[in-house]
C-alpha cells in the first residue's frame, strides 16, 4: 500500500505529467502504471516525472510528432543528452540524473513488452572529475554550533548533532521515534528505519550527541505521536526540519547550510579521523562501496592548496 505522501504525488502526477504536450493516446496511463509499480520515495517521483517530462518535450520539440515511446530511438537519447549539454549547459550531475531516469524508464517498458528494444543501451553518461561533496569549514560548523548554544535552542542542538554525528539524512530525522534512540551514560545507538530503498541500519551515538539528544530529550513537549522531534503542531516534518537550517542560514550568514551538508561533514571527518570506507558505508546505509568512495576524493579546496603549494 503506498504511503499518503506517495498516494498524493501519484495522484498529482496522473493528471499532469504530459499536460500541456503533445502525445500519443495511453502514453501517460503507462507512465503512471510505471510509478505505481516502484518503490520509489516522493522526491523520486516528482524528479523522474520532471526528467521525463522534460525528454518528451524535446522529443515532440526536435522530432516534429507527438510523444510516443515506440517511437524513441537512441540517436534521441543522444541528441537529448547533447541537447542538454551544448544548448541548455546543464550540469553533469543534472544531465546523467536525466539519462537515469530515462534509462529505468525504458528498461521497464521493455520488460512490459511497450516497446520491442531499449534506445538508451550503449548511450552513456558524461564523465566529470570526481571530486568530494562540498561541505563546511571547521569555522563555519564552529560558528554554527556556537550560535545554537548562544540561543538556548536546545531542540535545533539535537538535530545538528544527530546530523553531525550520524551522517544521518533528512528523512531519518523526521522519521525517527523515541523507540529508536538507546542511549545510557557509556553508549548509545540509533536505528533509522525508513533509509533509502526501505533498508535499515543502526549508527552509533557518541558521547556529544548523546548529550544534546539527551537534553532535548528532557524538554521535548508532550505529544500523542512518537516521533523525537516536536513542534508546536506536533511531530515535525521534512519542512520543519528544513526551516531550522534556513533559521541558522540567516543567522549565521552560512549559504551552503542545508540539510544533506552535515552528512557530507561527518563523512570527511569519518575518513580522515581513522575510520575506513566499510565501516562509512556501514553507518551511511550504502550497499555499494563505490557510493561512499566520492569521501575520498580532493575537494576543490584540497586542490586548490596543492596548486598553490608549487614552486619552480
Amino acid at each position: 500500500m503506498l504511503s499518503n505522501s506517495l498516494s498524493e504525488a501519484f495522484e498529482n502526477h496522473e493528471h499532469n505529467v504530459f499536460e500541456g504536450l503533445s502525445f500519443r493516446p495511453n502514453q501517460d496511463v503507462i507512465f503512471t502504471e510505471f510509478l505505481r509499480q516502484h518503490d520509489i520515495s516522493r522526491h523520486t517521483v516528482s524528479a523522474i516525472v520532471f526528467d521525463i517530462r522534460k525528454f518528451a518535450k524535446w522529443f515532440s520539440n526536435a522530432n516534429h510528432e507527438a510523444w510516443d515511446v515506440v517511437r524513441v530511438t537512441s540517436r534521441d537519447v543522444s541528441d537529448f543528452r547533447e541537447y542538454l549539454r551544448k544548448e541548455k549547459n546543464q550540469a553533469v550531475s543534472t544531465i546523467n540524473r536525466n539519462l537515469a531516469s530515462i534509462r529505468k524508464y525504458f528498461k521497464w517498458l521493455l520488460g512490459k513488452g511497450y516497446i520491442q528494444s531499449n534506445p538508451t543501451v550503449g548511450i552513456k553518461e558524461i564523465r566529470r572529475q570526481q571530486l568530494a561533496p562540498q561541505g563546511l569549514s571547521r569555522p563555519e560548523v564552529r560558528k554554527l554550533l556556537r550560535e545554537v548554544e548562544l540561543r538556548n535552542d536546545v531542540r535545533a542542538k539535537a538535530v545538528f548533532s544527530l546530523m553531525l554525528y550520524t551522517g544521518a539524512r533528512l528523512s531519518d530525522v523526521v522519521n525517527l521515534d523515541l523507540s529508536d534512540l538507546m542511549i545510557s551514560e557509556r553508549s548509545g545507538t540509533v536505528l533509522f528505519r525508513f533509509g533509502k530503498g526501505s533498508k535499515q541500519r543502526t549508527a552509533p551515538l557518541p558521547l556529544e550527541a548523546r548529550r544534546a539528544i539527551s537534553s532535548y530529550l528532557e524538554i521535548r513537549p508532550p505529544a500523542e505521536s512518537q516521533r523525537v522531534f516536536i513542534g508546536e503542531r506536533g511531530a515535525l516534518n521534512e519542512r520543519g526540519i528544513q526551516a531550522i537550517f534556513e533559521k541558522y542560514k540567516a543567522l549565521t550568514g552560512i549559504e551552503n547550510l542545508h540539510c544533506h551538508i552535515l552528512r557530507h561533514i561527518f563523512s570527511h571527518n569519518f575518513l580522515s579521523q581513522g575510520g575506513n570506507l566499510v565501516q562509512l558505508a556501514s553507518i551511511l546505509g550504502h550497499e555499494n562501496l563505490n557510493t561512499t568512495a566520492i569521501y575520498t576524493k580532493n575537494s576543490v579546496e584540497q586542490l586548490s592548496e596543492a596548486v598553490d603549494r608549487l614552486t619552480y
